[in-house]
């Protein structure tokens, strides 16, 4: 996969999945347009050679004003993400509020950004939205987030339909649990850890490496007929 010449922008881009894609990509030659939250995220990405922009992606206007900044751009990784650990019956609406606006709203909105200067410009694309095995399955304590990853995966559909037809392909990608610090505080209690890890074949959880390396083949000319697919990156986990 060379990416030599090409430009990717990654929202999420300071920790995680979202900078081993970082890494990964720079490593193949691409140019990296880099969005995090954090300002000292901003300073090692741009060490590592991005064109590093700090926004909090909920906001909305922020957010759009940061995704123009970005452009123009031959792919797009939605890869942002965030969660708030609450019972369904005390999931307030702050947080199912944060959630959608972060997780769903925000890839929305660089999503719109990215394609129009896309099809402006005459030029073919592809987006990968960074979804959850957690958009297929109720996982205690994960309302408000097994909620917005959904809502991706209907966008993420919607744009595979209208956008193919403008050269530019969309699929969602849903990592297991990955071992990034979001998931680590997710997962931290021994004994939920191990209901997770005993519903997974392969026996462990997943790297951020193990999931960049599958962005950049949804990205790639090599998934030149891939577009509208919900992947599962998840060690067998939907199948056990």
């Amino acid at each position: 996969m060379d990416f030599v010449g090409k430009t990717v922008i990654v929202t999420g881009a300071g920790k995680g999945i979202g900078r081993a894609t970082v890494e990964l990509l720079i490593s193949k030659g691409a140019s990296v347009a880099a969005l995090t939250r954090s300002a000292a995220n901003v300073e090692e990405l741009n060490e590592l050679g991005c064109t590093a922009r700090q926004v909090d992606l909920s906001d909305a206007e922020a957010t759009r004003e940061a995704a123009r900044s970005a452009l123009p751009a031959d792919f797009l990784v939605n890869c942002a993400g965030t969660t708030e650990l609450q019972p369904f019956l005390e999931t307030t609406i702050e947080a199912f509020d944060h959630l959608y606006a972060v997780n769903t709203r925000a890839p929305m909105i660089v999503a719109q950004e990215y394609a129009r200067s896309t099809i402006e410009s005459g030029r073919k694309g592809a987006i990968v939205n960074v979804s959850s095995v957690a958009a297929f399955v109720g996982i205690p304590d994960h309302a408000a987030y097994c909620a917005s990853k959904s809502g991706l995966d209907g966008l993420t559909r919607v744009m595979a339909k209208e956008l193919a037809p403008h050269g530019i392909r969309t699929n969602g990608l849903h990592p297991t649990v990955t071992l990034t610090p979001m998931a680590i505080k997710a997962w931290s209690d021994p004994q939920k850890a191990a209901g997770m890890l005993g519903r997974i074949p392969v026996g462990r959880f997943a790297d951020p490496v193990d999931i960049a390396e599958v962005i950049l083949f949804l990205l790639s000319d090599e998934a030149a007929m891939v577009n509208g697919i919900s992947m599962p990156v998840d060690g067998g986990y939907m199948i056990a």
